[in-house]
Parts: structure tokens; C-alpha cells; sequence
């Protein structure tokens, strides 16, 4: 509140200093030049494509098991979205599925690291195709001692409200190539250019920033209070009949979401609404669904059986347990 206020006072509430600082800072998590901030995660992934050229004529392949705003992102340049199916195990894109769908026309691969979890980048970058990091969901997470987002031609972040750190709406293109950081900022802007293409105006504020540049400060502490839920979490439900995300030596989870998986995820969600816990399924409809297809039974099984239960820094440890005895009850 005081960060914001500070903006406040000072008067210049539009796109300044407090975003350049929020630029500089985030890439700097990650060991990158200083991003391009955005007033959206869909925006960052519009932009994304656009810099990198990809139009009509081309292909984009993404997950079916994801939000729509990467669908939106490909059909906003005109380009061919091609949906790839998951491994239900940690719902991340199958990397051999996407070899089977990628053609002549394949631009990009949209890889979100889901639910906080790194995507098996190793066998991704293996297939030659420039890779769009979706790392709304897990930065602050690493994959064999890299932080996420610093692997693909280009990254996307979404500070949303619900996200790992946020400025209410919001987001971030980061890339290490700094030419290609230059056409997305000139995108971002629409106005006072003398040579007249289509651009955008996705830009963020000052206000955003300087709540966004406030939770970074602390956003280590807040990543160690969502590994400690998460480790309650899978000691007070390892004898339940539900699937547990595991850790894994190779990558860091920074639990966005703790997703279980459970026999029947909607009627699951709706036997822990009466002990007062809100559930839900953590992604509302895969793509696949929404454009009519079939032939993606990794997205479908963890469409029926993943669910999505609280877990954020601001969980008290009463609430904590009060999440694992209303999942005991339901699922013993």
C-alpha cells in the first residue's frame, strides 16, 4: 500500500519510472535483460508471436490442457493453432505428441509450465522449433538449475490476481535477444510513431508497477510459504487414494496450484463446498473440448480427475489444516 501510495503522491500514474524499474528487476530474476511489462498475460503472448513474426500461413502448437488465452494469442495473428495433448502425470505438454503433430508449417511451440511445475524442456528444445516459455504460472520455478523462462526464444509472465506475484492485471515478454525485445516494446505503444503500422496499446502503470515491484521483494519468502503448504499438504494426505504432486530432482514446483488427482474431480469439489473448502477443476474446459476435437485422452483424464485445492502465502496454519481434514473426509 505504501508503494502504491508513493505513486500516488508523486502524480505520474501512467507507464514511467516505477515500470522500467519492474522491467529491470524482473529480468534480472531471471538473468535476462530487462523485460517489456504488459497489461496482461494474453498480451505478453500476443506480442510474443508477433515478434517473432509469425502470421497467417503459419502453425502454433500448444497444449489442449491449458486456459484459452494462448488459443486467443495465436488466433489474434491469423496463425493455425495446432492443440498437443499432456501427460496426466504432471500435465504438462507430451513432448512426444508434439513431434507427431509438428509439420513444415510449425512456427513455435507455446510450452506453459503448468500449475508451477517445468515442462520437460530438454526433450521440447530437442525438436528444433523457437519455443514461447508460458511461465505465468510457475516463475520463480527451475529446471536443472535454470530458472524457467530463460530457455525459450522468448517468455511470457501474467501477473494476474491469482498469480505467484501480482499487479492486479498484468504482465511481461522476456527474451534474451534484445532486438527482439525492441520490436515487442514498439508493438506495446501506439501512438507518436512516424511510420504507421499496427500496434498496441497493452501498456502497464505506474500504480501496477509499483505494487508488482513490492511483491518481488518478497517473493522469495512467499515461494518458501507455498513449498511449506505443500509439504503439509503431502504428508497429511499420502494415505489418501488421491494422486500427489511428487518432487522431482530434475525441476522445482513453486505450487501455483496443488493439484491432487481424485476419482471424480466436479463431485469431489462439490463434497468439499460443504465442509467449507472451495475447490475447483484448475483448468475450466481443455481447448480441445472448446473446438469440437477428440484425440487427446491425457487432457481428458485430467480434465475428469484433477482438481485444484487452496494453497497460497496467506493460508494460516489453521487453515491449512482445516483444507486437510475436509479432504480426509471426503476422500477416506
Amino acid at each position: 500500500m505504501r508503494a502504491v501510495a508513493g505513486v500516488l503522491r508523486r502524480g505520474a500514474l501512467a507507464q514511467g519510472a516505477e515500470v522500467e524499474r519492474l522491467e529491470a528487476e524482473t529480468g534480472a530474476f531471471v538473468g535476462l535483460p530487462p523485460g517489456v511489462a504488459v497489461n496482461s498475460g494474453t498480451a505478453a503472448l500476443h506480442l510474443a508471436l508477433l515478434g517473432l513474426g509469425i502470421g497467417p500461413g503459419d502453425e502454433v502448437i500448444l497444449p489442449s490442457y491449458v486456459c484459452v488465452a494462448p488459443l486467443h494469442a495465436v488466433e489474434y495473428v491469423g496463425a493455425a493453432p495446432r492443440l498437443a495433448d499432456i501427460r496426466p502425470d504432471t500435465y504438462n505438454l507430451d513432448a512426444a505428441d508434439v513431434r507427431r503433430r509438428c509439420t513444415r508449417r510449425t512456427r513455435a511451440i507455446v510450452v506453459p509450465h503448468l500449475f508451477g511445475l517445468p515442462a520437460d524442456l530438454d526433450e521440447l528444445l530437442r525438436l528444433g522449433v523457437p519455443i514461447i516459455e508460458d511461465c505465468a504460472q510457475a516463475f520463480g520455478a527451475r529446471y536443472g538449475g535454470r530458472p524457467v523462462g530463460a530457455f525459450g526464444e522468448v517468455s511470457t509472465l501474467s501477473f494476474y490476481a491469482t498469480k505467484l506475484f501480482t499487479t492486479g492485471e498484468g504482465g511481461m515478454v522476456l527474451s534474451r535477444d534484445r532486438r527482439l525485445l525492441a520490436r515487442i516494446r514498439d508493438l506495446r505503444d501506439y501512438d507518436e510513431r512516424r511510420r504507421h503500422t499496427m500496434r498496441f496499446n497493452y501498456k502497464l502503470t505506474d500504480m501496477q508497477a509499483a505494487l508488482g515491484r513490492s511483491q518481488l521483494r518478497r517473493f522469495p519468502v512467499m515461494l518458501l510459504r507455498r513449498a511449506a503448504v505443500a509439504a503439509r499438504f503431502r504428508r497429511g494426505l499420502a494415505v489418501l487414494p488421491v494422486g500427489l504432486p511428487l518432487p522431482d530432482d530434475r525441476r522445482t514446483h513453486v505450487y501455483h496450484r496443488y493439484v491432487v488427482a481424485c476419482p471424480a474431480a466436479a463431485s469431489a469439489a462439490g463434497r468439499l463446498a460443504r465442509f467449507g473448502v472451495t475447490a475447483r477443476r484448475p483448468v475450466f474446459r481443455p481447448i480441445h473440448r472448446t473446438l469440437g476435437l477428440d484425440g487427446f485422452p491425457g487432457a481428458e483424464q485430467a480434465y475428469r480427475h484433477a482438481l485444484s485445492v487452496p494453497i497460497y502465502p496467506a493460508l494460516t496454519a489453521r487453515e491449512v489444516e482445516a483444507v486437510i481434514r475436509a479432504l480426509q473426509r471426503t476422500f477416506a
